[in-house]
């Protein structure tokens, strides 16, 4: 099979294997070339795949050398179709790990179901030492099932109040485009908070908790984002922001429980915005991020998400170097928000017009971000080659629930 792109309004509907593999084998390299550090030794991560849930296994496993269990949805290969990027992450992390010499497992399928709570819990107990002493809660989903009622709910990027006009970055036509985004219902609010909120997360602990899977100090984390006022109306004041809080939220409930139970700790940590899947079809926040990204170059502070996973565990989560604000947040995303930082990238954002796009802003490296966490874009990568599709896959390892 030849792949080639295939993007429509900033969405990639293939992937290339063996891009993904360059892709996963550098974040592998910088981590195992990083100091080493010590805390933890057997982790879980509900979505491991993409992102920084994927810079989090790979930081755990191999700065760490903590074995870890991986829980994903993702699309296999199958007929003409190349698979997600998430699914060939799993394939050459699980590689780059096992090669490491420590232990891995990849769980596809809903995170959110208690068939999967059940299957990681017997595998815990069974295969994995019996105890887990951190779990690491990146998901992002459009939709939600309730193990409980049935209910299936669905996820919306909305805003508060009257819609949102704002410019974006059309990575097809290389152009400033013009978007718009809905006013948000108070179902669809709810809707949101249910898919993407705290809920799961807590039903995770309190489940692994109930079995006794749960280490003596243990701890939980997951990730939020604030960011600044140019994107404001969409992540914070909007229907991700509300989830968000919730999540944040439910981090204060379960720090509660767990320093009773175990003397652990749970923790919220707002990281810095980044190119993922989902924030690339987000208004706004495509020239948001290609002018953060030229200002933080510019100052010698830029990080991509496997870096700054590393300094998040390395130095605040198991280091001592945290920075908590007042509601008790970890804040590694202390450097995007910086004031000179954001005097900088707002004065870009003002000036910028269709005419200086590209001569103002950084959106070639936008781009390049987002082809390569799609597996194309790199250099040394021929992509008129064959790509023997069922080969590559053959060398997966993963138990589908």
């Amino acid at each position: 099979m030849i792949i080639r792109p295939s993007i429509r309004m900033n969405v990639s509907f293939n992937a290339h294997p063996l891009g993904l593999q360059k892709y996963v084998t550098t974040q592998a390299d910088y981590m195992l070339a990083q100091k080493q550090f010590s805390g933890v030794k057997k982790a879980l991560i509900i979505g491991g795949s993409t992102g920084y849930g994927l810079a989090t296994r790979l930081c755990l496993a191999l700065s760490a050398k903590a074995d870890t269990i991986s829980i994903s949805y993702e699309v296999e290969p199958m007929d003409k179709k190349t698979g997600s990027a998430g699914f060939w992450n799993n394939t050459f992390a699980a590689q780059a790990i096992t090669a490491s010499g420590v232990l891995t497992k990849d769980f596809l399928g809903d995170a959110f179901s208690t068939e999967m709570k059940q299957a990681v819990a017997d595998y815990i107990k069974k295969d994995f030492g019996g105890k887990i002493d951190l779990l690491v809660y990146s998901l992002a989903s459009g939709r939600r099932t309730d193990p409980t009622t049935g209910i299936t709910y669905n996820s919306t990027l909305k805003v508060m109040g009257e819609p949102l006009v704002g410019n974006s970055l059309d990575i097809n036509s290389n152009e400033m485009l013009e978007r718009k985004i809905d006013a948000a219902s108070s179902d669809e609010i709810a809707n949101t908070i249910k898919v993407m909120g705290g809920e799961d997360w807590q039903l995770w602990i309190e489940f692994l908790l109930e079995h006794d899977l749960l280490a003596e100090n243990f701890k939980t984390v997951t990730y939020s984002y604030i960011g600044p006022k140019a994107t404001e109306r969409i992540y914070r004041d909007g229907t991700i922001g509300m989830a968000k809080e919730h999540m944040e939220a439910t981090a204060t409930q379960l720090n509660i429980l767990i320093n009773e139970k175990l003397g652990g700790e749970a923790l919220s940590a707002v990281c810095r915005a980044a190119v993922t899947r989902a924030s690339s079809v987000i208004p706004i926040f495509p020239l948001y991020s290609a002018a953060l990204t030229k200002v933080m170059e510019q100052k010698g502070i830029d990080e991509v998400p496997y870096e700054h996973i590393y300094r998040l565990f390395s130095e605040m989560i198991y280091g001592e170097n945290r920075e908590l604000d007042e509601k008790g947040r970890v804040r590694p995303d202390n450097w995007e928000l910086r004031s000179d930082v954001q005097d900088d990238v707002n004065a870009l954002l003002k000036n910028v017009t269709k005419e200086n796009l590209h001569t103002t802003l950084d959106t070639q490296k936008f781009i390049s971000l987002f082809l390569e966490q799609n597996g194309f874009g790199f250099a040394d990568i021929n992509y008129e080659n064959d790509v023997d599709i069922d080969a590559l896959k053959n060398t997966a390892i993963y138990e589908k629930i």
